[in-house]
């Protein structure tokens, strides 16, 4: 990675393989989603340090509501105690890993009670005054085929009658200032986009590797951005 003008301005990550982590290791599931919140900080950090400018993190999503109760009581209750212990060090500037990144949440968040929403709000608004170098959108309780009617309805509602462009769409997504992904990386070995960044994603590299979410290191980031440097982006047309 020598050229950090071929590095990917935005990359998204669908974190597969946690549950499938703690059952190879004897473990119920929330354990492997503790070693993936783990994994996530420092992820964002490893983004940080490489350059890379914006980041979106598939975390909960509108499918994952089918998952079992305590299941998902244990996602939430996780996201309760990683929220205010993220805060509490952003805000005394105990947590590096967090300098000149500012956090956001894109998803449904009328799923969330009013505190966890207030959670959220409060972790948005860190860091507003800095000088950010990496953003990270966090997907919660997110689904991209949501995303794209929620923005058409949107339109529909404020525009009767009027035809759409791709531009009014894009206009009214959840994040419609952060630039269209250029690489996805897909944990656990998966091939598939699972309803994540559908509308964003048109022309993104994709890149899957077979090491679950909970052991996905710095040097796996390294290898998945190395591969995105070594390909030809056509976007539709002939390559030169």
């Amino acid at each position: 990675m020598t050229d950090a003008s071929a590095l990917p301005l935005h990359i998204g990550f669908i974190m597969d393989g946690n549950g499938r982590w703690a059952k190879a290791r004897g473990l119920a599931r929330p354990f492997g989603h503790e070693a993936g919140a783990k994994t996530f900080e420092k992820t964002v950090d490893s983004c940080r340090k490489l350059g890379i400018r914006y980041a979106t993190f598939y975390a909960f999503s509108t499918e994952n509501q089918s998952r079992p109760k305590d299941e998902i009581d244990a996602l939430m209750a996780l996201f309760d105690r990683y929220a205010d212990d993220i805060y509490r060090r952003v805000k005394n500037d105990e947590l590096k890993t967090y300098e000149n990144v500012r956090i956001r949440f894109i998803g449904d968040k009328t799923y969330f009670s009013e505190s966890r929403r207030k959670k959220i709000a409060d972790i948005e608004n860190l860091n507003i005054d800095k000088d950010i170098r990496l953003t990270v959108c966090i997907a919660l309780n997110y689904g991209g085929r949501n995303e794209i009617v929620n923005a058409v309805n949107g339109f529909i509602a404020e525009n009767p009658g009027k035809p759409l462009t791709e531009r009014d769409i894009s206009s009214r997504l959840y994040a419609p200032d952060v630039p269209d992904p250029d690489l996805i990386i897909r944990t656990a070995g998966e091939m598939r986009l699972s309803n994540f960044l559908l509308w964003q994603s048109a022309y993104a590299e994709f890149y899957s590797t077979s090491v679950y979410w909970p052991d996905f290191s710095e040097d796996d980031l390294k290898k998945a951005i190395d591969s995105f440097m070594n390909r030809t982006r056509k976007f539709g047309g002939i390559s030169k």
